[in-house]
Order: C-alpha cells, then sequence, then structure tokens
C-alpha cells in the first residue's frame, strides 16, 4: 500500500514539473521577444544604453553649411537597430512590435572651409566631430496608435550629458513628417540605409 501510495505521489510531482514548465516555457521567450524601450513610472522613456552594439545601418549628413546655417538636422545621424529587428525587417518588409531604432547624433567636426568640409590626410570632406544628442523611435501600435504606431523621442541636442529620460514628442515635431514623407516604408527612412533598401547580401 506505501508503495503504490509513494508511486502516486512521484507520478503527481513528475505532472505537475511538466506543466510548471509547459507554461513557463512561453513566458520565458515571451521576455526574450520584449522590446529593449524602459519606460518608467510617469511613462517617460528611459535613455538606452548598449545600443553601440547593436547594428549600424547607416549616416545621414545634411549640415548647417549646406543649409544657409539652418540645417533641420546638422549632425550626422548614426541610426542602430537590433539585430534580430533588422533580420525581420529583411524578411517581411517591416519592423516587429517593440523594435526601436536610434539615432546618435554627432556634429561635423571643426569645418574650415565654407561648405562645411575641411582637409585630412585623406581629403577634404566631412568628419565626425562631438557627440551632440540621441534621437530614439520605438514600434508599439497600441501605445503610439495616433501616430502610425510610432513614438518618437530625443533625450536632448546638445553636447553630453543627456536627459536620463524623455516624453513622446508632439507629433508636429516628429511623426508628422514621417507619416507625411515615409509611411509607406513603415515610417523609416529606408532609403538612406542601404543595409535595409539594397539588402545586400541577404
Amino acid at each position: 500500500m506505501q508503495k503504490h501510495l509513494f508511486s502516486i505521489i512521484v507520478l503527481l510531482g513528475l505532472t505537475a514539473s511538466a506543466v510548471y514548465l509547459l507554461v513557463a516555457k512561453p513566458v520565458v521567450a515571451a521576455q526574450s521577444e520584449q522590446s529593449s524601450a524602459v519606460f518608467d513610472a510617469d511613462g517617460k522613456l528611459e535613455l538606452p544604453t548598449g545600443f553601440s552594439k547593436w547594428v549600424f545601418v547607416g549616416a545621414p549628413l545634411t549640415p548647417n553649411a549646406l543649409n544657409n546655417g539652418k540645417a533641420n538636422f546638422p549632425e550626422y545621424h548614426h541610426v542602430y537597430i537590433e539585430q534580430k529587428n533588422v533580420d525581420a525587417y529583411l524578411k517581411t518588409g517591416e519592423f516587429p512590435e517593440g523594435t526601436v531604432i536610434v539615432k546618435e547624433l554627432t556634429r561635423v567636426l571643426n569645418p574650415t572651409f565654407p561648405d562645411g568640409s575641411r582637409t585630412e590626410p585623406s581629403g577634404r570632406g566631412y568628419f565626425n566631430g562631438q557627440y551632440n544628442g540621441i534621437d530614439l523611435t520605438i514600434k508599439d501600435s497600441k501605445r503610439f496608435a495616433k501616430t502610425n504606431g510610432w513614438g518618437f523621442f530625443t533625450f536632448g541636442h546638445h553636447p553630453m550629458p543627456y536627459e536620463k529620460a524623455a516624453a513622446e514628442k508632439p507629433v508636429s515635431e516628429c511623426a508628422g513628417c514621417h507619416i507625411a514623407n515615409v509611411a509607406a516604408t513603415d515610417m523609416t527612412w529606408i532609403q538612406f540605409y542601404p543595409l535595409l533598401r539594397d539588402k545586400p547580401g541577404y
């Protein structure tokens, strides 16, 4: 009788363990697929870290010297996206929910010519100067339903240090331009990023 009872207890234990693993496994998978964006208790987005290890997709530049001294974005925009989200875009043409795109800004290095360029051993051109801000956009169709599923943030357009957290920018400052110009390419300026635009070697 005791052996029979012991067998039942062991069987119940194994069954409970199996059920736990079946339930727990999807949770782990879901956690691994979460966005790298972190919001604080006030709903502000926290300053991202570690993004320089993500995939570098491009660096558009529209310097002041080529825009009558009043460029809207006078810095290099070093754009980073996590590998898993780059892979998803290359397969489907859309970024998955939770995708974060970081733009790390740098000024043009000490211009010496009227067009904003300078001469270095490699030749005359434009070179990266000081850090000058971080912008970020995140895809979350529920949270940002009013702006085609993407939210836009900036942690300052100035030398470091930057703000530690940022509220979503008004539509008139960021999202409106994306909606008007790149709504067809998942709200992203794909044409500026050869890796995403041309899919080399994919």
